[in-house]
C-alpha cells in the first residue's frame, strides 16, 4: 500500500492508496469547488411500478413522495441535481477533468439534530445510473430514516448523463434483432461471434483510448471520496448492489476512515474479478435456471408443460432451437430468448409471465408473450449500449482476463457441458475483453479492519453474485455481519422482505447489526418471501410484473 498526503474540504489528511490499475500513484489534489444544485431535467415517470414505487418526482423544490396505503402521501425530500468535475486521472490532478452527474433527494431532519449526513448508492452493472435508484431508496426508506439522510445518487464516469458518456458501436445496428446464435454449432459460427467481440473492443479502442485507460473500480472509488469532499463532509454512508458492492468495498478499503455507514447487498467476491467471477455465475444462473423449470412443474395444472425438470428442460431447448430458424416475431431468436430468461434468474418475480410465454409458444405457437416479454425486458437501446460500454470498459480494464481465444473456448465448453444455459452467452457477452484495447492490471487487495460496523445482505442462492462472496467479505472486513434470506432474488433490501429492511433500518438509524457468529454461517438468518404464484399471462408494456429494484439493478431504469 502506498501512502499520500492529501487536503480534503479545506483540511490535511493521511489517506492510502492502492495504486491499481488505472491509478499510477495518486498525488495530492485540493478538494473540488462545492456542487451547484438545480432544477433536473429527467423525464417524470408517470404509470406503473415506476411511479407506485417513487410517487411524483419533480424537479428543485417538489418532493419525492412514498406511498401510504389509505392517505395522501407525504414528502420526503427534494429532488436537485448537478455536475461535478474530477480528474480523468488521480495521478495527475491538475490534468483533464470530466464531469460526474449527480441528484440529491435531501432529508427533512434539522441539521444540528438527527441528521447523519450522506448516503451515496450504487445500483452496480458496472455500468448502471445511481440516480434512479436514489429517488427509489430515498421513497422506500422508512420515514424516519429518510429523513435523517442526503440520497446521492450519480452517474459514474463514462455513465448516462456523465460526460463523457461512452458509446462505441452504433447500437441500432450492433443489437438489431434477431442476433446471431450466442452458441455456435461450429467453428465458423464461432468465428463470426469472435469478429463480432473483436468489432466491439475495437470501437471503443478507437473512440476511447484516452478515456479506457482510466476506466477503474478504483477511480471510481476515488470519485466518491471527490463526492464526499465538494459536499464537505467528513464522512459518508453507502449503499450498495451488485457491482455496488465492489465498489463499495474498495471505497472502504482505499478510505477507511470517511465511512459512516456500509450496506452491500447482494456481494461480489473480489477473489474473482472479473474472469473467475463469471465462471462461477455460469454454474449458479443454470442452477437458477432449474429453479425455475422446476417451479413450473409443480404448476403443471397451470401450464401444462410436464412435471418432471427434465422434459421441462428438453422443451425448453427444443424451444431454442427452433428459434434459430424461424425467430419468433420476426425478432426473438435464441440470443433475445437468452436474454429474455435470464431476467428470471435475477427476479423469481417474472417466473409467471415468462412460463405463460413458454406455455404459450410450445402448446399454441402463439409468439405474443415471448415478443412483448422481450421488449419489456431486454431490448437493447443507446442507454443499454452505453451501459454495455462502460461494463466491459471496467471489467476489462480492473484485472487481467484472457487475451488468448482458445482459453475463452476451452473454458466455456467445459462449463457448458455441466451448465449450458448462459455458458455461451455469458462467454460472447464478455468476449470482448479478450480484443480489449487496454490490457487489465491488478486490482487493489479489498479488506479492511478499521471501519465501523458493516452491514452485508445477501440471497443464499443468488446467481449473480453467489454466496460465497458474501462469506469472503464477511472475513475480509472484521466489522461486517451479514443478514441472509433463502431463495436466489437479486438485490434484497427494499425488495419486500420485512425483516431484512428492518435490520437495514435499525443499522442506518444507529449502526445496529446482529452479533457477530463464529464460524462461517451468517450472523442472522430471515425467511424468505413466498414463491410466486401462477397467473394468467400480464400485459407487456411498463413495469407490469418486473420489480422496479430490479430493473435498477440491471440498468434499466435512469
Amino acid at each position: 500500500m502506498k501512502r499520500f498526503i492529501g487536503v480534503v474540504a479545506g483540511v490535511t489528511v493521511l489517506v492510502t492508496a492502492a495504486g491499481g490499475a488505472g491509478v499510477a500513484s495518486a498525488r495530492p489534489w485540493t478538494a473540488p469547488e462545492a456542487i451547484n444544485w438545480g432544477p433536473c431535467e429527467e423525464a417524470r415517470p408517470q404509470t406503473g411500478a415506476l411511479g407506485e414505487a417513487l410517487g411524483r418526482i419533480g424537479d428543485a423544490g417538489e418532493h419525492v413522495t412514498r406511498p401510504v396505503a389509505g392517505r395522501r402521501q407525504a414528502p420526503v425530500g427534494q429532488v436537485e441535481c448537478g455536475t461535478l468535475r474530477v480528474p480523468l486521472d488521480y495521478s495527475v490532478p491538475e490534468g483533464q477533468q470530466i464531469s460526474l452527474a449527480l441528484n440529491r433527494i435531501k432529508g427533512t431532519a434539522p441539521l444540528d439534530g438527527n441528521h447523519l449526513g450522506v448516503m451515496l448508492v450504487n445500483p452496480g452493472g458496472p455500468g448502471a445510473s445511481g440516480r434512479g435508484l436514489a429517488r427509489f431508496v430515498a421513497a422506500s426508506l422508512p420515514a424516519d430514516v429518510a429523513a435523517r439522510y442526503d440520497v446521492i445518487g450519480f452517474d459514474p464516469r463514462g455513465v448516462g448523463a456523465s460526460e463523457p458518456a461512452l458509446s462505441c458501436v452504433d447500437s441500432a445496428r450492433y443489437f438489431a434483432p434477431p442476433r446471431v446464435d450466442n452458441v455456435p454449432r461450429d467453428a465458423a459460427e464461432e468465428r463470426a461471434l469472435v469478429a463480432r467481440a473483436r468489432e466491439y473492443a475495437d470501437g471503443c479502442g478507437n473512440r476511447w483510448a484516452w478515456f479506457l485507460p482510466y476506466l477503474t473500480t478504483e477511480n471510481s472509488a476515488r470519485d466518491m471520496d471527490a463526492i464526499r469532499a465538494a459536499l464537505d463532509e467528513e464522512k459518508i454512508s453507502y449503499l450498495g448492489y451488485s457491482y455496488g458492492t465492489y465498489l463499495g468495498a474498495v471505497y472502504a478499503t482505499l478510505f477507511p476512515q470517511r465511512v459512516r455507514r456500509l450496506v452491500l447487498d447482494s456481494v461480489v467476491d473480489p477473489a474473482g474479478v472479473w474472469y473467475d467471477a463469471n465462471i462461477a455465475q455460469d454454474y449458479a444462473f443454470d442452477q437458477r435456471h432449474q429453479d425455475f423449470l422446476d417451479w413450473i412443474a409443480r404448476h403443471d395444472d397451470v401450464y401444462g408443460l410436464g412435471r418432471t425438470r427434465s422434459g421441462l428442460s428438453f422443451a425448453w431447448y427444443s424451444m431454442r432451437s427452433r428459434l434459430r430458424s424461424r425467430p419468433a416475431g420476426g425478432i426473438v431468436g435464441p440470443s433475445e430468448l437468452d436474454d429474455t430468461y435470464t431476467v428470471g434468474a435475477y427476479s423469481s418475480a417474472v417466473w409467471p409471465r415468462l412460463a405463460q410465454a413458454f406455455a404459450d409458444y410450445v402448446k399454441k405457437g402463439d409468439t405474443a408473450g415471448l415478443v412483448a416479454a422481450y421488449r419489456d425486458l431486454a431490448a437493447s437501446d443507446a442507454a443499454e449500449e452505453n451501459s454495455y460500454a462502460v461494463y466491459l470498459g471496467v471489467q476489462c480494464r480492473d484485472a487481467a482476463w484472457p487475451r488468448d481465444w482458445s482459453r475463452l473456448h476451452a473454458d466455456t465448453v467445459r462449463v457448458a457441458a455441466k451448465a449450458p444455459f448462459i455458458a455461451w452467452p455469458n462467454a460472447v457477452y464478455n468476449a470482448p475483453c479478450a480484443f480489449w484495447a487496454e490490457r487489465g492490471g491488478t486490482p487493489p487487495a479489498v479488506g479492511s479492519a478499521k471501519l465501523p460496523p458493516v452491514l452485508l445482505i445477501q440471497a443464499r442462492h443468488d446467481a449473480a453474485t453467489p454466496y460465497q462472496g458474501a462469506l469472503r467479505v464477511r472475513g475480509l472486513f472484521p466489522t461486517a455481519r451479514l443478514v441472509t434470506v433463502p431463495g436466489g432474488d437479486h438485490g434484497v433490501a427494499l425488495a419486500g422482505n420485512a425483516c431484512v429492511d428492518r435490520n437495514l433500518a435499525a443499522y442506518l438509524r444507529d449502526a445496529t447489526t446482529p452479533p457477530r457468529r463464529i464460524g462461517q454461517g451468517p450472523d442472522a438468518a430471515c425467511q424468505g418471501a413466498v414463491e410466486p404464484r401462477p397467473v394468467t399471462p400480464l400485459a407487456s408494456g411498463g413495469a407490469s410484473g418486473h420489480p422496479l429494484l430490479t430493473r435498477l439493478l440491471m440498468g434499466r431504469v435512469r
